[in-house]
C-alpha cells in the first residue's frame, strides 16, 4: 500500500513539475500588441531594424509565466521566439 502511495505522489508531482516549467505560449493577441506597440514617437510605425528591436523588447518583456513571474532560459527563448514570429506576420 505504501508503495502505490508513493509512486502516486511521485506521479502528481511530476505533473504539477511538468506544468510549471513547461514553455507559456504566447496568445496571438499579445504577439498582435507588440507589432501595434512598434511605432515611433511621432506616431509613424518604425521599419527594418528598428521595428524588430522595438518587437524584440516588447516579447521579452511579454516573457511571463501564467503567475506573472518572469520566464528564464529555454522556456524565454521559447516564448520570445514564437512572439516574435507572430508579430512579423
Amino acid at each position: 500500500m505504501n508503495r502505490i502511495v508513493t509512486t502516486a505522489a511521485t506521479l502528481v508531482g511530476f505533473i504539477a513539475a511538468t506544468a510549471l516549467f513547461s514553455p507559456i505560449s504566447v496568445s496571438p493577441a499579445l504577439a498582435q500588441s507588440c507589432k501595434n506597440e512598434a511605432m515611433s514617437k511621432d506616431g509613424k510605425p518604425l521599419a527594418g531594424a528598428a521595428k524588430t528591436s522595438a518587437i524584440k523588447k516588447c516579447c521579452e518583456t511579454a516573457a511571463v509565466s501564467k503567475d506573472g513571474k518572469p520566464l528564464a532560459g529555454a522556456a524565454k527563448k521559447s516564448s520570445v521566439d514564437k512572439c516574435i514570429a507572430e508579430s512579423s506576420t
